[in-house]
């Protein structure tokens, strides 16, 4: 949840399975608060909202994502919008620092269903860098069937 490396490559790495992308919804949403985070703020706008699941290649889900990029400059970066962000990102050799700014731990009716999975879920949101620069802000929330690879998870508090 803290690491800053690729989600996607250690979803590969835990499954042995490649990480794959279904495109939900690409949509402007302009200057919308679009019930993000509050780090949205320093994305520049116009604003591209990019909604996924990552699953394996036998089509398991592992992970709903969200990102928010500047629309000016998505297609720079998404240049094959249907692979992984990690994946575009490496091919262009795009040098970049993850901010994870929250963590979450609770459930959403509607993703344990998408899931097939009943929770808890956990889940994050960060900003990558580039260049000094806010690239864009990603929320995921990943399946509880990755208890399979890592074992069950237990909060006393919650």
């Amino acid at each position: 949840m803290l690491g800053d490396g690729s989600p996607t490559r250690h979803l590969q790495l835990l499954t042995g399975e490649p990480t794959e992308v279904d495109v939900i919804d690409m949509s402007a949403i302009g200057m919308d608060a679009d019930h993000a985070p509050s780090q949205l703020q320093v994305v520049p706008g116009p604003r591209l909202r990019r909604q996924v699941w990552l699953r394996t290649a036998s089509g398991q889900r592992l992970a709903y994502a969200t990102s928010w990029w500047e629309a000016s400059h998505v297609d720079e970066y998404l240049q094959n919008r249907s692979l992984p962000i990690w994946a575009s990102l490496a091919q262009l050799r795009t040098e970049l620092y993850r901010d994870v700014q929250g963590i979450y731990y609770g459930h959403s009716t509607a993703l344990e269903q998408a899931f097939g999975q009943s929770g808890p879920l956990w889940g994050r949101h960060y900003l990558f860098w580039h260049r000094g620069q806010p690239l864009t802000l990603i929320y995921e929330v990943f399946s509880p069937y990755l208890t399979k690879y890592l074992g069950a998870t237990r909060l006393d508090c919650c």
